[in-house]
């Protein structure tokens, strides 16, 4: 018995030692970029590159949020929060909605229209970019927060991770909200919507990480450089030709975009995991 436990301790340390490894290690290049946004210019191209913080960071931070390159840092900030945040909310609002319809309302071919929406998975933005910006145009809504948002909230995944858990949910508790008389979008918000908490939870951290990172549909329709993204920030700020780069404005804006998803999935992190292990819902 001792020798199992004494097998197990060494395991245990050896498995501690290799994941404090491993976060090093990934750890590293953050560290590098957060150096570097303390630093100078000189310091940063001079080699060796400083391992440590340098004395800039309050001046390098404050002219990336305040100037920019295009667009202040802050702006493309909100711009990237409110689309993600859009994007996130609505996706899960239309999936939970049309995954309701599709298990607990019976009419002709839902069967057939969960599998079509099934189907637009094999049509993604990329495919589908052309005529998805005639319509955004035609509605008046290019460089404007409803044409980053309303094009991306549908998700087929979404909608099928719901009807997936609506189905486990037994039928007699439907039963019972028929009985007392509750109807239908009373027995969604007062018995589905709370026993769906942890789904949304998770289904939220990985939708606002997606709207975050939206690079493509940004780039096509938003020419106003104050309704820019802050992935797509990141990418103007890189030189073009001659042009010399200003790296500590650069990985100072880098580090500030790492911000948001990163809060959001910390604070999150305990209905996230839940979300995705948990068979008891």
């Amino acid at each position: 018995m001792s020798g199992m436990v004494e097998k197990r301790g060494v395991g245990l340390w050896f498995t501690h030692v290799g994941l404090i490894i491993g976060v090093l290690i990934i750890f590293f290049p953050i560290w590098l970029a957060f150096v570097a946004s303390t630093v100078t210019q000189p310091e940063i191209v001079k080699p060796p590159m400083p391992l440590w913080p340098g004395d800039q960071f309050f001046a390098n931070y404050r002219k990336a949020l305040v100037s920019g390159i295009n667009a202040p840092v802050a702006v493309m900030l909100f711009n990237s929060f409110v689309m993600a945040m859009g994007i996130a909310l609505g996706k899960i609002l239309i999936s939970l909605m049309s995954a309701f319809a599709i298990v607990y309302f019976k009419f002709p071919g839902r069967r057939l229209f969960f599998w079509l929406i099934f189907l637009t998975l094999m049509l993604p933005v990329e495919v589908r970019i052309v005529p998805t910006y005639e319509v955004v145009a035609g509605f008046g809504m290019l460089n404007s927060y409803s044409g980053l948002i309303f094009p991306l909230i549908a998700s087929a995944t979404a909608t099928f991770l719901f009807r997936q858990f609506f189905m486990t949910v037994p039928d007699e508790l439907a039963e019972a909200a028929r009985v007392d008389g509750a109807r239908p979008m009373r027995f969604f918000w007062d018995i589905l919507l709370p026993m769906s908490r942890t789904n949304i939870a998770a289904l939220f951290v990985i939708l606002f990480i997606y709207g975050w990172n939206q690079y493509l549909w940004p780039l096509l329709i938003t020419t106003d450089p104050d309704m820019n993204t802050i992935v797509m920030g990141i990418r103007q700020m890189f030189p073009s030709g001659d042009d010399v780069a200003d790296w500590p404005v650069i990985m100072a804006t880098s580090i500030l975009a790492m911000l948001p998803p990163v809060v959001v999935v910390v604070s999150m992190q305990r209905l996230f995991i839940r979300g995705l292990v948990d068979s008891e819902k």
